[in-house]
């Protein structure tokens, strides 16, 4: 059967990207945060992922205000991304894995989740700017050593899913991976946050307090975070703070077990972004 091999979390603001594109990685404003992944590059190397599932929120490529789904799924063969104006340099595409994909449909259909299911999707920052993060040089060679299934979460348009909804669909997502017939390895990748405002009044909003409990909770308590509501999480976090709801997500695909923290970083600011990055795999 397949198996996760772990879940990483990470940060998606577009400033990352472009810095990874200007090769801004030792300026000294940037550095601390691209310090904290030579240690996932290492895992990742030991590892071998053959797929990674990715939860992320789309801001306008793929869906707009006019059709926002609360949770879709892409079965496609390929995905790629294209120009959304942050100076991002567009990438090669990503392979699919349509019957892993139609897999994970299937099942959470039959636990009432219901889904949009996408044979054509484009994927934006949120999931491109990890994936060039995780697996350096590959945005610009297009050889990326993986295949993807992305799970698009609302957190763009109210009402958003409650941040119990999306433990249960990480849950029921990391139940589905480990019912498939493969011999995959499956690697859980969740993005966006930390803290962070990026309009209104409260712009420029961090709460670091709020983030670094959020983090170890998802140790040693991982559903703490779902006692709030979303009103309160974004009030505790910021409007786009709410992100952190994809990292309950591939919290929640782990399994209620204990877990071994491999490595994590925090540091703030990036783009007025609390950005955060938490290596977990599940504990033998």
């Amino acid at each position: 059967m397949a198996r996760i091999v772990g879940s990483i979390t990470t940060s998606h603001v577009p400033a990352i990207g472009r810095a990874i594109a200007r090769n801004l990685q030792s300026d000294p404003y940037w550095k601390p945060f691209f310090d904290g992944f030579p240690p996932v590059h290492r895992w990742l190397a030991e590892a071998r992922p053959d797929v990674a599932v990715v939860f992320y929120n789309d801001h306008g490529l793929n869906f707009f205000l006019d059709k926002m789904p609360t949770f879709a799924v892409g079965a496609a063969a390929e995905y790629r991304n294209a120009d959304e104006g942050w100076g991002i340099p567009e990438m090669a595409p990503f392979r699919g894995e349509p019957k892993l994909s139609w897999h994970l449909v299937e099942q959470l259909v039959a636990r009432d989740f219901d889904l949009t299911t996408c044979q054509e999707m484009l994927v934006d920052h949120a999931l491109t700017v990890p994936m060039a993060l995780l697996w350096p040089g590959c945005e610009r060679t297009g050889a990326w050593p993986l295949r993807i299934v992305p799970i698009a979460i609302n957190t763009v348009q109210f009402p958003l899913p409650s941040a119990k909804r999306c433990w249960a669909l990480g849950e029921a997502v990391g139940e589905a991976i480990r019912s498939w017939p493969g011999s995959e390895r499956v690697l859980v990748l969740g993005t966006g946050g930390l803290s962070h405002q990026l309009d209104g009044e409260r712009a420029g909003f961090i709460n670091k307090d709020f983030d670094l409990q959020f983090m170890e909770s998802l140790v040693h308590d991982p559903r703490w975070a779902t006692q709030f509501s979303i009103h309160e999480l974004v009030e505790k976090t910021g409007t786009q703070g709410v992100e952190l709801v994809m990292w309950l997500a591939a919290r929640a695909a782990l399994g209620e077990g204990p877990v071994k923290r491999v490595h994590q970083n925090y540091h703030i600011p990036i783009s007025n972004t609390a950005a955060g990055m938490m290596l977990l795999e599940p504990a033998a």
